[in-house]
């Protein structure tokens, strides 16, 4: 499922393509400091993911194969993880079920649908995790540097976040267990520097190759006068960020309702199991609170102690992440990294309560429910395929959606709200293969579940959810021409050549100009090769690094457009849909239309 993925979609538009623009911009610059989008300084993100990708793409090329391959390695790591935390803890069964959990939850697979480092960041740190624990269980101190690399290397995948969600998790285990009495098997003196060795260099290059320039007003940057790397990595990017003050505001927090329920859509389907797995540590609450107090200051069997404690430290770092964040400013998929401590603290649930052979009244209560929801969706599913067997087939999804700017499209899933009833024209075959999984595999499920049969059942289950992620991924293919300008760029590649090699029949010289926020268009730049020129696109990311001195002069406003339209080779203009309108005043007859895709066009200052 996730090798098949890695081909298609073509890259998208906003944060995918930005941050590939990033990482291409390092493997042709060989400068593996300081990130760079169109020449830009891009100065928000630690370097990890980049690294890994620009790699990529010396021994692939660029392409989306070479983009996506690091994070569905980092998933298939998650998995692995999962299999030999869970099977230490809960045995064969719960080993199993958390490997199978981590491939098949829906949050999983859809935050590795775009460029973003949640998943390696919850790789390391939940790797850091469990060698601290198997170090204190195991008497080993010196699996404690395996802690203080992959801790190190966490805070070069996601910042500061990684240390901090580390340490609110450890200190207060160290002091429940007591185990704060044994500190000199931390490592700490040696740790401490290996932790530098590894995370220090990179920020000490970036903040020495990024320096202060001038005095801007505030924390607003002016020409030629901006706050370096240090002011805008740690202070603008952490600790304004969490407070909701950082610039530029473009960033969004949902609501404190639906941000705690979305979790239930991104653990499905294993958040079914999330009331059994209540319901059961509170019916044994008496129980478990006297074995963690036997775990924790008496040795006896290990087996058991070692699950406690797991018990112990996973829950104290999921609550953690999950409350940092209903307090920040926050996307969805921010609370990634709980999702691994949730989903190995259901399996070892489940595994528990199966083997033990009690089919309670919840877990067949859970499987009914399931029965329910996935004959509702096939019902659903089934209804829009009836009501739209007359509509023609649309290959472009985005001409027939609505724009109704959910929270400004500032959160990753606002377009989700776009989808009107001629738009499922376009989705019959995904909507088909859900429609068909929901229908037969809950069923399933629950007579295996009703027979004792457990373990087919929740593997029933998980296949389920598998045939909905393919077919999820095939909608989302469906919407490439909505999210990504790549057959734009093919369009302009076909007129113009690429720059490295212009085709025989291409135009030397040709110039490439976005209109408004660069990220609207940034598949246009990785896809053509090209360097654009910027229309009013001093912006969101873009707005930082455009004001240092040695920032390339590619920002545009609407007079030097008209004054550049027309003039010299040709040039072509992608717009995106908020902005067209302006842009046909702008530019009347001048502005040749070359090719519309959903709200999005591309223009030229004269004809073929």
């Amino acid at each position: 499922m996730y090798f098949a993925a890695l081909f298609s979609p073509s890259l998208l538009d906003d944060a995918d393509t930005t941050h590939a623009n990033a990482a291409r911009s390092m493997a042709l610059s060989g400068d593996w400091v300081t990130l760079k989008i169109d020449g830009v300084r891009y100065l928000e993100k630690p370097p990890l993911p980049y690294w890994l990708v620009a790699i990529d793409y010396h021994l692939f090329g660029y392409n989306v194969f070479a983009t996506r391959l690091p994070f569905s390695l980092a998933v298939l790591g998650l998995a692995i993880l999962g299999w030999a935390w869970g099977r230490r803890a809960f045995g064969d069964r719960g080993g199993f079920y958390a490997a199978l959990s981590m491939l098949t939850s829906a949050g999983v697979f859809l935050f590795t649908r775009i460029f973003i480092p949640e998943v390696l960041l919850t790789l390391l740190l939940g790797s850091a995790l469990y060698a601290f624990l198997t170090a204190l269980e195991d008497h080993k101190p010196d699996r404690m540097y395996l802690v203080w690399s992959a801790l190190a290397l966490a805070m070069l995948a996601k910042g500061l976040i990684a240390p901090i969600f580390f340490l609110f998790t450890a200190i207060p285990y160290l002091l429940i267990s007591g185990d704060w009495r044994r500190w000199r098997e931390f490592r700490l003196g040696t740790g401490i520097l290996l932790f530098l060795a590894i995370a220090a260099p990179w920020h000490i290059l970036a903040a020495l190759r990024n320096p202060d320039q001038g005095h801007p007003i505030g924390n607003i940057p002016a020409p030629g006068s901006v706050h370096g790397f240090v002011y805008f990595y740690f202070v603008n990017e952490h600790f304004l960020r969490f407070l909701g003050r950082r610039y530029p505001d473009d960033y969004n927090k949902l609501p404190t309702l639906l941000y705690w329920t979305l979790h239930l859509v991104w653990l499905f389907p294993w958040s079914l199991y999330l009331p059994v797995v209540v319901q059961r540590a509170w019916r044994t609450r008496g129980k478990w609170m006297s074995n963690l107090r036997w775990s924790l200051f008496v040795v006896h069997r290990r087996s058991d102690k070692f699950r406690q404690r797991t018990i112990l430290l996973l829950c104290l770092y999921s609550a953690f992440i999950l409350l940092f964040f209903s307090l920040s400013t926050n996307q969805e998929y921010y609370t990634y990294p709980a999702y691994f401590p949730m989903l190995l603290l259901i399996a070892g649930a489940l595994a528990s309560i199966e083997e033990e052979g009690n089919a309670t009244q919840w877990l067949n209560g859970a499987h009914a429910f399931f029965v329910v929801f996935g004959f509702a969706v096939a019902a659903a599913l089934g209804y829009g395929l009836w009501c739209s067997r007359k509509l023609p087939y649309a290959p472009d999804i985005g001409t027939l959606l609505a724009h109704r700017n959910v929270a400004g499209y500032t959160l990753s899933m606002s377009h989700f709200f776009d989808l009107t009833g001629p738009s499922f024209a376009a989705l019959r075959l995904p909507a088909a293969i859900a429609a068909a999984g929901f229908l037969g595999g809950p069923a399933v499920a629950w007579q295996l579940r009703r027979r004792d049969r457990h373990l087919e059942a929740t593997a029933s289950v998980a296949f389920t959810c598998a045939i909905f992620l393919i077919a999820a991924h095939i909608a989302l293919v469906r919407f490439e021409p909505m999210l990504s300008s790549r057959a734009m760029a093919d369009t302009v590649n076909r007129i113009a050549g690429r720059p490295e090699g212009q085709a025989a029949a291409g135009e030397s010289g040709a110039t490439l100009l976005l209109y408004g926020d660069p990220t609207e268009g940034s598949s246009m730049i990785f896809y053509t090769h090209r360097q654009a020129l910027l229309v009013n696109g001093r912006v969101s990311s873009m707005i930082w690094g455009s004001y240092y001195p040695d920032a390339p002069r590619i920002f545009l406003d609407d007079q030097k457009l008209l004054a550049l339209w027309g003039d010299g080779p040709r040039k072509f203009l992608f717009v995106p849909g908020d902005s067209r309108e302006r842009v046909s005043h702008l530019l009347g007859n001048r502005a040749y239309l070359l090719q519309g895709l959903s709200d999005k066009a591309l223009y030229s200052d004269r004809p073929l």
